[in-house]
């Protein structure tokens, strides 16, 4: 039997319907990025996951009985019992975002000219290393290389790279570990339990913290479950304990599988560590038991985190990503394979070869996409991973060029993702008339944000 969403729709929210010159003169307002461009003149949007999800019934009922009490309230007691359910971390804090958890976290552990080492950093993960003098630096399995192999486990760290590392001239600097479940910068795949553990046996044998970047930890252990040998009998929400228990600590954005429009949590063991961060936490976010999070977001943060491991949601939510991914390729546009769960990466280089990388490919096809049907997408290829001089050349471009199609949880059903299929099959019917940009002006860093581009018509 076809699996299908555990709720009903109650209350819905008009989308904007756009002719294509208003879209023409709107994504030149905004400088060509999609970032400037104002929702009211989004039909489809899937520029990000974050905070972008439907809440439930349940959680806005529990939104209407949060304690607002600054110290101690009951709705951070509710948090609480739902992180320490999961996570089994001594030491807990809510903070209002991701970025925040990261910034105070990361402040906390790293000092200038330390390494942290990742199977991916995202935007704001490696913004908030870079801002504190610390080295970013990206450990991908070599599977993911192949972006069309169906390996299971392509987000995976490459441990033999990461024990080279730590053993190495630089190990005496590796600050810490992160490993990203889901790997959201290569490419939204699943990270193993495996390699995990492998993680756990080499940051002990060097002495290195271990840390979870766990927005996404729903979905990754749902797809455990489903892929990883020994795991298909256990429960998602087991999983996840089980993954949280091989970690010094987290940061997760609960806007992902918190499945709310605001919050996140920073869990650690060490006693002296959680000082630090309780001390930045209060000067910076707020105190303790708020840490910037309004009463309602904590309420909603934990009722989100029971429905998000709830299975029958988890199946459905992946049932979904995978018929996009079946529409989306028979369309003719290739996607990072296999599907994950949150999220689709097209394969921009692969679809517009016209277009080098200093044209950036990646970004010229999430134009197109809004152009062509009002659908709003993230480049994640040589604009947003590549180096550049201090006049905006491209020096270096990414390794490939794609296009991240984010699919926020419960709020789309199949046929707007059969329209977004639809637009990306006009595209691929002939994508040589699909044009190229250029950088006239960014900032050295998060540059994808603000920076502001020109078009450069096809055939010019």
């Amino acid at each position: 039997m076809k699996p299908f969403p555990p709720y009903r729709i109650q209350v819905v929210k008009e989308i904007p319907i756009t002719t294509r010159q208003q879209r023409e003169e709107a994504l030149a307002r905004a400088a060509y990025n999609p970032f400037n461009l104002p929702a009211s003149m989004v039909t489809i949007d899937l520029l990000t996951d974050s905070g972008t999800g439907a809440v439930s019934a349940a959680q806005e009922a529990a939104a209407a009985q949060a304690d607002r009490s600054y110290a101690g309230s009951d709705s951070y007691y509710r948090f609480r019992e739902a992180v320490d359910d999961l996570t089994s971390y001594p030491y807990s804090f809510p903070v209002h975002q991701g970025r925040a958890a990261e910034r105070v976290l990361f402040s906390s552990v790293l000092k200038p000219g330390q390494i942290s080492l990742s199977n991916t950093h995202f935007d704001t993960t490696r913004a908030n290393v870079e801002l504190l003098g610390a080295e970013a630096r990206d450990l991908p399995c070599a599977e993911f290389g192949d972006l069309d192999s169906r390996e299971p486990f392509k987000g995976d760290i490459d441990l033999d790279a990461l024990e080279r590392t730590l053993r190495g001239p630089d190990g005496e600097r590796v600050g810490q570990v992160l490993v990203t479940i889901t790997n959201n910068g290569g490419g939204g795949q699943p990270v193993s339990m495996a390699n995990l553990r492998a993680v756990r046996s080499l940051c002990d044998r060097y002495g290195v913290p271990f840390f979870l970047d766990a927005a996404r930890f729903a979905e990754n252990s749902w797809l455990v479950v489903q892929r990883e040998p020994g795991y298909g009998h256990l429960t998602p929400r087991e999983v996840a304990r089980q993954a949280f228990a091989l970690a010094d600590g987290c940061v997760a954005s609960l806007k992902k599988d918190g499945i709310a429009p605001m919050g996140a949590l920073i869990g650690v063991r060490d006693p002296e560590l959680a000082k630090r961060c309780e001390v930045n936490l209060i000067a910076t976010e707020g105190f303790r038991t708020y840490g910037g999070m309004a009463a309602h977001d904590l309420e909603r943060v934990a009722q989100g985190l029971d429905e998000v491991l709830d299975p029958n949601y988890l199946r459905s939510r992946e049932a979904d990503a995978a018929h996009f991914a079946e529409l989306v390729t028979q369309a003719g546009v290739d996607i990072v394979q296999p599907a994950g769960m949150h999220a689709l990466y097209l394969n921009a280089g692969r679809l517009l070869p016209h277009i080098p990388p200093h044209g950036f490919p990646g970004h010229a096809l999430a134009s197109e996409l809004y152009l062509a049907g009002g659908v709003r997408a993230a480049e994640l290829g040589s604009l947003y991973l590549g180096e550049f001089d201090s006049d905006h050349n491209l020096l270096t471009p990414a390794p490939f060029e794609l296009v991240r199609l984010a699919i926020p949880r419960r709020t789309y059903t199949q046929a707007h993702l059969e329209y977004v299929a639809d637009v990306l099959a006009d595209i691929a019917k002939d994508p040589s008339r699909v044009a190229s940009y250029r950088i006239v002006d960014a900032p050295p860093l998060l540059r994808h944000f603000n920076l502001k581009l020109k078009q450069i018509p096809a055939g010019s």
